[in-house]
């Protein structure tokens, strides 16, 4: 059985390719909802079934666990996925999300003021503030800004144009006398812009990615969870990238995003 990757358009790669490089050995698939991209703009329900159907796409190829590397879907969807689709359709699989990884890293960090750029589904959820709130963790303030315009300009490679909003954002709360600390990148795109986040802005300021958290909480899942883990196949392979609406930019988009680290005959890209 293999590891699942949903995501509601290409970002979710970033997380994928982190988590291969840090558990090679196992066998992966993606899910790439193109066609209804972004989730951010979309209503509660219509998030729910569209990441219903990526997930059960997902088990019919498989896999024993998906990770919803979405953050709109994970805010949206993962609890009613797990509290009433799976106990009914598929009560010996998992669904995790990309959330929790990333307050438990804040937490960790000791950060006290922290930026998050997301969805503006992601921002209206609360997900991150009520994650917080499970934990006690009052003294951590979160400030969540939504930049819905980031996606489509990352999904298109204009990176440079995503980073010009994000800095002149943090440029203008650092200007007010805002003393940020941290910066979570709330959506798997905006991955791409961790490096450059973290050049202009130096040690002073944290930046949460969730290409860094998730292969760590993963690899400790699978070994506090044995049961999953030595169901999984361990050829060490992609074996499908599937999108729901295929561009041949998308085409050159994954080679960038996998940097060929699993673009072989033994990786093929399925066409909705």
């Amino acid at each position: 059985m293999k590891i699942g990757f949903f995501d509601s358009g290409l970002g979710g790669l970033l997380v994928l390719k982190a988590v291969a490089k840090e558990l090679s050995q196992y066998d992966y698939e993606y899910y790439g909802d193109t066609k209804h991209l972004p989730y951010g703009d979309r209503t509660e329900e219509e998030i729910y079934e569209l990441t219903k159907i990526g997930v059960e796409y997902l088990f019919t190829k498989d896999c024993s666990l998906v990770v919803i590397a979405c953050n709109t879907a994970s805010a949206e969807t993962l609890r009613r996925l797990q509290e009433e689709f799976l106990p009914l359709e598929y009560p010996d699989r998992k669904i995790l999300g990309v959330i929790v990884p990333v307050i438990e890293d804040v937490i960790e960090s000791d950060c006290k003021r922290v930026l998050m750029f997301a969805t503006q589904r992601t921002v209206s959820s609360g997900k991150y503030h009520l994650e917080l709130g499970k934990r006690n963790e009052f003294d951590v303030k979160i400030e969540a800004i939504a930049t819905p315009e980031l996606v489509p300009l990352l999904e298109d490679g204009n990176i440079a144009g995503a980073y010009a909003i994000t800095e002149a954002l943090i440029d203008d709360r650092l200007l007010q006398g805002v003393a940020v600390d941290g910066i979570i990148l709330g959506c798997t795109h905006y991955t791409l812009l961790a490096s450059k986040i973290r050049k202009r802005f130096g040690n002073g300021v944290t930046v949460f990615s969730q290409t860094e958290s998730i292969p760590m909480k993963l690899r400790t899942y699978l070994q506090s969870h044995p049961e999953i883990e030595t169901l999984l196949s361990k050829e060490a392979q992609l074996r499908n990238v599937f999108l729901t609406q295929h561009t041949s930019m998308y085409d050159q988009h994954i080679a960038m995003l996998l940097e060929g680290q699993f673009l072989s005959e033994q990786a093929w890209i399925e066409k909705f």
